[in-house]
């Protein structure tokens, strides 16, 4: 899988109402572009002085599929939405093998607990 990590700082007079916006606009995307395997985004919750302010995490197959999304047009609006309200923008993109398990183990709290 190929991961697509973007950091936003937001300019000062960016609003709650933008950020929103992207977030309204970011949330859409999934259903419009079939190359998206996995897509997280969100606020930074720390807001240390070294925080960006958002964060997008996204995966692709591969990196054609990749550049499929890159170029779509509704993925390009919110690229212009960004540029608007972004003073700074970072990506980095990676590739990766690891594969989760169909299931996670489920530890029993109470193990070591139970009664005879």
């Amino acid at each position: 899988m190929l991961h697509h990590i973007v950091l936003m700082k937001f300019k000062p007079d960016t609003s709650e109402a933008d950020v929103d916006r992207l977030a309204a606009m970011l949330d859409a995307l999934p259903e419009t572009i079939i190359e998206i395997q996995t897509y997280e985004f969100g606020r930074d919750i720390v807001r240390s002085e070294r925080s960006y302010d958002f964060a997008l995490v996204s995966g692709f197959a591969n990196m054609e599929a990749m550049q499929r999304y890159q170029v779509h047009p509704e993925h390009q609006k919110v690229v212009a939405h960004i540029r608007a309200i972004s003073d700074d923008i970072r990506a980095v993109d990676f590739s990766s093998s690891y594969t989760p398990p169909e299931k996670l183990v489920d530890p029993d709290p109470f193990d070591g607990f139970k009664m005879p």
